[in-house]
């Protein structure tokens, strides 16, 4: 692929081999969301996830704190939890009774007697422990890197996008209503692809789900000269500046009247600018599998289960202190765009099974696809972080996913990797306080 000409390789849509090495130099080395602090309240909460296709518990400890380790038995490897979610004081192997500890601690087995005293050393014989777990705002990540960047310096200035999803009113953010799976025949990447960038798909694909939404109402108008793409390592958030876009889409004027009413103190705890970005239409992607449309509301995570296939995770987030009128309003809204049976989300799974599986011919595979929309309107912007082009059709934000991609497959070293861009807002402790990078 050559993302400074645009163009990329269609063979990483379903060649085995680039999807192992994947699993390993993406998934096995990103900070990867695996929950929200709501979802683990109390010591003892635990919930099941994936990290790439590694299984893995996380649990509320009683100190507070979260760990992550293997769902697997260091005896056979046999899951030792095969819930969702729950509360507990024991993971136990369904195969031979090993019994684990919310801490991941071994701390007895069926016919312990059977074993000698030098045969086991339970404090080595523990779940394996994810490396590193942090959490910004509410979301929980985990990382099986031991070295490479802190949480915050991933983030690094994509902080100033997220705010405006996770702290745009006090209390912060939960997940509501469960996790909705669902499987599709397509390459995980193109789920990113979209969300990170792909507005230019929504008024073609979406026209007719949009006009059931709202009255035979079209696709809202797009102003390319008020709207941008930003990125930040792989990270993108697509947007409009006018504020309502998203939240018409959803359908719910009652969840429209709600921000409307918040949005003055939304000006004053985040700036002027993103209280006119939040609600707009947009779509944005946490590097390398999770991504959310701020407005309406979907929060959903792409795990991989081969080159042609992944598992569709999706949540409802919403403002802790809303009424409980209105989080219902959003929920409803959520499960009538994005759900499985949403008005929204069949439109696109079919596009990306189509687009899995015909780019894998023999042939077809060989030639390149097209990603240069836009690729001269770079701009440099006194407020926004990041790498910034004008214009919401535009193809910028999955060349810097996919650059970050690239830059993961190429460097042996996470050190290595370039920034792109260089941050701005490292040491910042809450951008908050920024209103704009002009006040750097």
């Amino acid at each position: 692929m050559d993302l400074k000409e645009g163009w990329l390789d269609r063979r990483i849509f379903s060649d085995a081999e680039i999807y192992e090495e994947e699993l390993y130099r993406i998934f096995a080395r990103s900070w990867l969301f695996v929950a929200h602090e709501s979802q683990l309240p109390k010591a003892g909460d635990f919930l099941t996830t994936h990290m790439g296709e590694d299984a893995v518990i996380v649990a509320r400890q009683p100190d507070g704190s979260i760990k992550v380790f293997l769902n697997s038995c260091p005896h056979r490897g046999n899951k030792v939890c095969f819930a969702d979610a729950g509360n507990t004081r024991r993971f136990v192997c369904n195969y031979h009774g090993w019994a684990f500890d919310t801490g991941g601690e071994l701390k007895g087995m069926h016919e312990e007697y059977c074993y000698d005293d030098n045969d086991i050393d339970r404090q080595k014989n523990g779940l394996k422990q994810v490396s590193r777990v942090g959490s910004y705002k509410g979301l929980v990540f985990a990382t099986f890197a031991d070295d490479g960047p802190s949480l915050d310096a991933w983030l690094g200035d994509f902080r100033w996008y997220l705010d405006m999803l996770l702290d745009n009113e006090d209390g912060g953010t939960e997940l509501i209503g469960g996790c909705i799976k669902s499987v599709m025949n397509a390459n995980w990447k193109f789920g990113v692809e979209n969300f990170v960038g792909d507005a230019y798909h929504a008024g073609w694909t979406h026209d007719s789900g949009c006009r059931s939404m709202n009255n035979g109402e079209p696709f809202p108008p797009i102003d390319m000269e008020n709207s941008y793409h930003a990125s930040v390592n792989g990270h993108g958030w697509e947007f409009g500046t006018e504020g309502v876009g998203d939240l018409f889409l959803l359908g719910r004027p009652k969840v429209l009247e709600y921000y409307e009413k918040i949005r003055p103190q939304m000006a004053q705890r985040l700036g002027e600018m993103r209280s006119k970005i939040f609600g707009s239409v947009a779509s944005a992607s946490i590097f390398p599998n999770v991504s959310f449309l701020p407005g309406i509301s979907t929060f959903r995570q792409w795990q991989p289960k081969g080159p042609m296939e992944f598992e569709l995770k999706t949540w409802v987030i919403v403002n802790k202190a809303m009424p409980d009128d209105i989080k219902d309003e959003i929920t409803k809204g959520v499960m009538q765009t994005f759900g499985p049976g949403g008005t929204f989300e069949m439109d696109d799974g079919e596009n990306w099974s189509n687009c899995t599986t015909v780019n894998r011919g023999v042939v077809t595979r060989h030639e390149r696809l097209h990603y240069r929309c836009g690729i001269s309107r770079q701009i440099e912007h006194d407020t926004l972080p990041g790498i910034v082009y004008r214009g919401q059709y535009n193809d910028a934000n999955q060349r810097g996913f996919y650059q970050r991609w690239l830059d993961m497959m190429e460097n042996d070293k996470l050190g290595a990797m370039p920034n792109r861009p260089e941050p701005r807002l490292t040491g910042v402790g809450d951008t908050r306080d920024l209103p704009g990078l002009f006040a750097l």
